[in-house]
């Protein structure tokens, strides 16, 4: 068998292609570290510099040189856009910890719904006020009021847990309590996600096979979840590579049979990094293993991913900074209105609460995800695409800022939820 490959010439191309974004990702992500913002907004940037935003604007045949070198290049950068988003959800998985304290059961219940049931609810009026500018070739009104309703509600697990580590409150009464109340979040959106990709792909509203897919979606993470609970782990020795390519293989596998079910690739390497996590809770070398497998991924092929999301926004064309405006306008507020509403049945002082109100509406990385997925299957269009990246780039920025404010105003609000604010 004799498999077809690029020449010399185009695959220096893919290589300059990508050494160009992944520079351009580790300067202005280090810069965006150095202002206290989120890596993963001025990676974004530094993959949106390339595109239709300025450099393609004003210099479109160098940059076409770079990233449209050859027909297929597109398709090749693609293969490393998906890898990325694989390892992103993946690690996202493996660092999912779902622990109720019973101490903050009500705080924990009052923020899940505030942040997700009630702005979800909210918005539902507001779909057919931006279905027509924001809707995709391929998505129905189901399909878009799905991806319109998560986009309103969804929370950032991996961004927030920078922050908080960055802080240096990981671990602290707030932290704890985000982190799980946007764990339960992001798996019920996720679900609601796979559930718009279905009926995407299949371009036909069936009841029962909606009912099917959901059943299987939700199915499938209480799998999960039991088996987590009930093992103890591997207790044979397994070397490092033998580690790394069983990894792989099973997510590149899994994704593969449960695509076939109804489960998009995202959702399948979640699940899969969730396993993984638990199969290997009591080797001590899993910890340091994963690391590696993080530092490779948040080294080259997440920051490309985020990239390539970048240099496809374009805010010069196809763009209403008006629409923007009121999107994230109606998505910040909802969600933040909402969260301040439920936790008014708890008793903690009112910062807290305003606290809690601004970091449920970080989006970060799950909005990114939400905007490509969505995009992808063409249930979104290019507008709605921009408007929910930039969103998300916002919302991580306004969180990030608002909590160190607080931290500088009083360290112990993040584990006094009693105590009035100085």
């Amino acid at each position: 068998m004799t498999l077809a490959t690029l020449s010399e010439n185009e695959i220096i191309s893919t290589f300059i292609a990508l050494a160009m974004l992944l520079m351009s990702t580790y300067i202005f992500g280090n810069l965006f570290e150095k202002i206290k913002a989120p890596r993963v907004v001025g990676e974004i940037i530094g993959g949106m510099i390339w595109g239709g935003s300025f450099l393609y604007h004003f210099f479109p045949e160098f940059v076409s040189g770079i990233f449209q070198g050859y027909e297929a290049e597109g398709k090749v950068l693609n293969i490393f856009y998906q890898l990325g988003l694989v390892f992103l959800m993946f690690l996202s998985g493996f660092n999912t910890n779902i622990q109720i304290n019973h101490k903050d059961a009500k705080i924990m219940s009052c923020v899940f719904i505030g942040a997700t049931i009630i702005p979800m609810a909210a918005g539902i009026p507001f779909i057919n006020l931006f279905r027509e500018h924001f809707v995709g070739i391929n998505g129905n009104e189901i399909s878009f009021a799905l991806v319109f309703l998560i986009a309103i509600a969804i929370t950032s697990f991996p961004v927030i847990s920078k922050i908080f580590f960055d802080m240096g409150i990981m671990n602290t009464r707030f932290s704890d309590t985000v982190l799980t109340v946007s764990t339960f979040q992001d798996l019920c959106l996720w679900i609601l996600l796979n559930t718009a990709t279905r009926i995407a792909s299949t371009g036909e509203i069936k009841l029962l096979e909606m009912i099917i897919v959901v059943i299987l979606t939700i199915g499938m993470f209480f799998v999960a979840k039991v088996i987590s609970d009930k093992i103890n782990g591997f207790r044979k020795e397994i070397s490092a590579t033998g580690f790394y390519s069983i990894c792989i293989t099973v997510v590149l596998i899994v994704c593969a049979l449960l695509y076939v079910f109804g489960i998009n690739i995202m959702y399948s390497a979640f699940l899969v990094g969730y396993m993984v996590k638990a199969f290997t809770k009591s080797d001590d070398k899993s910890e340091e293993r994963i690391k590696f497998m993080r530092d490779l991924s948040f080294s080259f092929f997440i920051p490309i991913y985020f990239a390539l999301v970048g240099i496809q926004l374009n805010v010069l064309h196809n763009f209403s900074p008006i629409r923007f405006l009121l999107f994230f306008a109606l998505a910040f507020s909802l969600e933040a209105i909402g969260t301040l509403i439920m936790l008014c049945f708890v008793k903690i002082n009112n910062i807290t609460k305003i606290n809690f109100a601004v970091t449920m509406n970080a989006r970060g990385g799950p909005g990114i995800v939400l905007a490509t997925v969505a995009y992808s299957y063409q249930i979104i269009n290019i507008e709605f695409f921009t408007v929910l990246i930039l969103t998300t780039m916002l919302s991580s920025l306004i969180a990030g800022y608002w909590l160190r404010i607080q931290q500088k105003k009083d360290s112990e609000i993040f584990t006094d939820f009693e105590k009035q604010a100085k």
